[in-house]
């Protein structure tokens, strides 16, 4: 059994804990969230806290049980305090302005860029030059991040783009003659 997997899941005040079969449910303040267990593990309550036990007869089981242990964890803390990534606009004339379900970008093209925000996702602009994504779901989270990320990734001459807040961008010596 890995590290990972070893130590138990704590649930804080106001998150709920539900396990149907193999359904997993956690329901908080911030909403809902359900996983399907991997058949190689199984999710055992230990007092007030939960355990991953491994399935040994099936095979390559040690594989799945960590994996399960942090998905089931990130739903608990997605749940009570939920998590939100940061990203920052550099360049002349990049923008972004957040209007309901849709988040418009200014990003240097000839055309702006509407960018359709999923569902259980928020996006805040507090600035022209800041986004901040907010959600239950980390792996949602981190994928919109990345989507956004990826229309106008950081070009490594003049450092142009969209970063992520806490991302340092390694930057190039122009060409000599």
């Amino acid at each position: 059994m890995s590290r990972v997997a070893k130590k138990p899941i704590m649930l804080p005040k106001g998150v709920d804990l539900q396990v149907d079969g193999r359904q997993v449910s956690v329901k908080g303040p911030k909403g809902a969230l359900n996983l399907l267990l991997h058949r190689s593990v199984e999710l055992v309550q230990d007092g007030d806290t939960y355990v991953i036990r491994e399935n040994p007869e099936v095979p390559n089981h040690k594989a799945m049980s960590g994996t399960m242990r942090s998905l089931i964890n990130n739903m608990v803390i997605g749940t009570s305090q939920g998590f939100e990534r940061k990203l920052q606009l550099v360049g002349v004339g990049y923008r972004a302005q957040a209007q309901g379900k849709v988040l418009n970008l200014a990003l240097g093209f000839s055309h702006p860029v509407n960018f359709a925000v999923p569902e259980d996702i928020e996006i805040e602009t507090p600035s022209q030059t800041e986004i901040i994504i907010k959600g239950t779901d980390k792996q949602q989270v981190g994928q919109v991040a990345a989507k956004i990320r990826g229309l106008r990734p950081p070009e490594p001459y003049k450092g142009k783009g969209v970063r992520y807040a806490d991302e340092a961008v390694v930057l190039k010596e122009a060409k000599k003659k």
